[in-house]
Formats: structure tokens, C-alpha cells, sequence
């Protein structure tokens, strides 16, 4: 085989296949995620915790499940989906950004495959609706669910009367659930929000870029991206 210009080949050998349950016994990403929480708490920010990772990595591994991808692409989907928010323990500016840094020194440490740890990181670093872009199916897996999780078990503002716009529209919310149609090939995000606390219109003044992102990354899964709120098919 030919070497590559510029000298011998120097890449580092295949690394273990790790899974998503070594990432959540690893100290120092527990470490990581109870202080992204608390920052994002100390600015008024919703819950972004253990909750949130637990969740999007869930949905984000079952998303590519459904639709029949390899296990192995469901399980970086899931670790890229628990460690996508680490990045707030920094500051939520460019949190994305700072997150696959974070997560790639971890993974080296763990002696992950550099080719599945260039996939998580390019996941994390891509999946805020301002920065990113779609960029595979485990970014565009960990896209959907991230921007999946509105509810009102998020919200810490205790004190209802002084919601901003983003606690008023999570708090609304009483149900979500995110349906993957693998015959249809459709993605679903369905809502049940209580309009006495907000409005729909105001869920899409909020929420719009993130669910043109969705579209987006449900197309990189060769689906469609469709949103459901009290039983009105919406888009």
C-alpha cells in the first residue's frame, strides 16, 4: 500500500467500540454534565442535566434503530446525544464547539476508534440550529432528539408569573413524543401543549429554527419531518 506525501503512515491503531453505558460511569463526564446543569441553571437556562442526556441519547440511539441503521451507528448516535451539552460547563456561547473538544479529549482517553470519535464530535459540534449543519445521520439523529425534548419537567423557574417566553412555552407543554415511521418514512414530533399557559404561535415564534433544522436532518435520514401539536398536523 502506498504511503501518503508528507512521510510513513503515523495514525494510531483501531481503538475499542465503546458503548454508551461506559460513557455514563466515567467520572469525569459526570463531572462534566452536573456542571453544564448548574451553569445553565445560574443564567435561567432549562434544565440541560442528566435528565436532557439521558433522554436524547435514548431517542437519538431509537431514532436510528427504527429505521434500521447498523447498532454500532446507534450507539455513537447515543453517546454523541449524552455528551452533546457539555460544552455549557464552559459557557453556553459556542457550547457546541466546546463540547466536541471536551468530548474528544474524554474519548481519546477511553481509547475510542478515531473515526467514530471524528463522528461524535462532528455531531456535538453541530447541533445547535445557529452553527450547524446536518452533517450525517448520527448529527442529524442527535438534531431531532435534542430539539425533541420540550416539556415542562425542564423548567426551574418555580414561580409562574415570572416565566420568560422559553418557561412559558415548555411549561405548556404536558406531552411530547417523537414518532419514527420506518414504512413512511417519516419523523413525528407530538405535542399535546396546554393553550391556556401558550399559545401555538408562540411555541413557533420560539421554536421555527430548530424545527427547519429538524426538517433538515430528517432529510439526511431519508425521511420527512412532520409536527403534530394537539392533534393538528402542523407541518
Amino acid at each position: 500500500m502506498a504511503e501518503p506525501r508528507g512521510g510513513p503512515a503515523t495514525s494510531p491503531l483501531p481503538g475499542r467500540a465503546l458503548t454508551l453505558d461506559e460513557i455514563k460511569r466515567d467520572r469525569e463526564v459526570e463531572a462534566y454534565v452536573a456542571k453544564a446543569d448548574e451553569y445553565t441553571g445560574a443564567i435561567g437556562y432549562t434544565e440541560h442535566g442528566f435528565r436532557h442526556a439521558n433522554l436524547v441519547a435514548s431517542i437519538a440511539g431509537n431514532v436510528l434503530r427504527r429505521l434500521g441503521r447498523p447498532e454500532r451507528a446507534v450507539q455513537l448516535a447515543a453517546i454523541a446525544a449524552y455528551l452533546h451539552d457539555i460544552g455549557n460547563l464552559v459557557g453556553r456561547v459556542n457550547h457546541e464547539h466546546t463540547g466536541a473538544l471536551l468530548a474528544s479529549r474524554i474519548l481519546t482517553r477511553l481509547g475510542m476508534d478515531p473515526l467514530e470519535m471524528a463522528v461524535v464530535m462532528g455531531a456535538i459540534g453541530n447541533h445547535e440550529e445557529d452553527t450547524g449543519d446536518p452533517v450525517g445521520e448520527v448529527c442529524a439523529a442527535l438534531i431531532i432528539s435534542d430539539k425533541s425534548d420540550v416539556h415542562r419537567t425542564r423548567v426551574r423557574n418555580p414561580d409562574p408569573t415570572t416565566f420568560d417566553a422559553h418557561d412559558r412555552v415548555n411549561f405548556a407543554v404536558q406531552h411530547s413524543f417523537l414518532r419514527v415511521d420506518e414504512q413512511a418514512h417519516t419523523i413525528t414530533l407530538e405535542l399535546t401543549i396546554d393553550t391556556a399557559i401558550s399559545q401555538v404561535m408562540e411555541y413557533f415564534e420560539i421554536f421555527l429554527p430548530r424545527m427547519v433544522m429538524c426538517r433538515r436532518a430528517a432529510k439526511v435520514l431519508g425521511c420527512e419531518f412532520k409536527l403534530q401539536i394537539n392533534g393538528t398536523k402542523l407541518l
